[in-house]
């Protein structure tokens, strides 16, 4: 069977001012994917309302629609304020509940989940039971690669789900900010003692540090790889890490060598920086 991957949790849209744009980290991980030729499933919840026929339209623009979005009949769809500050990185103003909140397990769910080669799921769609539990369902239940993508958009997380999820994956990807949450800032030799100790607390096979500007660092089975970033004019930075996780799933995926892996995850995640909002359609000779 070719391998496939399945993304799960939020779909919204991201407001910049008058302008909407679908996003959510799980679908714009789902939209990279598919630009690099990974066959990939997406599975959400949208609302009962204008807004979520919209998302649907806009999901089925970029292929991600399938009997796996469901309709929540009486939480709406969830529109995200997005504000860049002077150095355009992203804060997000995220309502609550909405239809991503109460995604439930159903029989089409589950098998996709049993069929996947790897899943890929953030912390926020996780803030609410619902959602947390069938998450918690379809990891146990599969054998595929376990891929968590930490999305800590303060206030909605709390440290004891982050950790049962860290638990439970074989894969971790942070930004900057996030490790030095979650496992104490640092750089060089000092950040990696940290993630070494991050690594003997919860067992991961690979831990990704994205970076920003300064690239990323990756610890693989005992390993270290570091690369620096790629230099460019900023216009946003909303789903860059995105399509940086979702390039290195694709070459884990190709069995691929780390450090060629990392060195291509940061050319496409430059790149989608400079373009506004998180799916831009990639340029040839980027995904050749």
């Amino acid at each position: 069977m070719k391998k496939q991957v399945l993304c799960f949790g939020e779909v919204l849209w991201d407001a910049f001012g008058y302008e909407k744009i679908a996003g959510g980290a799980p679908m714009n991980v789902a939209f990279h994917l598919t630009q690099q030729g990974v066959k990939t499933h997406f599975a959400s919840r949208v609302g009962a309302d204008r807004s979520g026929r919209e998302l649907i339209l806009a999901l089925k623009d970029k292929d991600l629609y399938s009997n796996l979005i469901s309709e929540d009949p009486n939480l709406p769809t969830c529109e995200v304020t997005v504000e860049l500050d002077p150095k355009k990185q992203a804060t997000y103003i995220i309502p609550q509940p909405v239809s991503w909140d109460n995604i439930h397990v159903d029989p089409n769910l589950l098998k996709t989940a049993k069929e996947a080669s790897a899943i890929v799921f953030g912390s926020l769609a996780s803030r609410g039971d619902v959602t947390r539990n069938t998450l918690r369902t379809l990891l146990e239940e599969s054998k595929a690669i376990k891929i968590f993508d930490v999305n800590l958009r303060a206030p909605h997380y709390e440290r004891s789900t982050i950790e049962l999820l860290a638990a439970m994956s074989d894969v971790i990807k942070m930004n900057e900010e996030e490790a030095t949450l979650l496992i104490g800032g640092g750089s060089g030799k000092k950040l990696q003692q940290k993630i070494t100790e991050f690594q003997k607390a919860y067992h991961p096979h690979t831990i990704i540090i994205t970076r920003g500007a300064e690239g990323a660092m990756v610890w693989h089975d005992k390993q270290f790889y570091e690369s620096p970033g790629v230099k460019v004019d900023v216009v946003d930075t909303v789903g860059a890490g995105d399509s940086f996780l979702a390039t290195f799933i694709a070459g884990l995926l190709n069995n691929e060598p780390v450090n060629e892996i990392l060195k291509r995850a940061c050319k496409i995640s430059a790149f989608v920086a400079t373009q506004r909002g998180a799916n831009p359609v990639y340029p040839k000779e980027l995904v050749a």
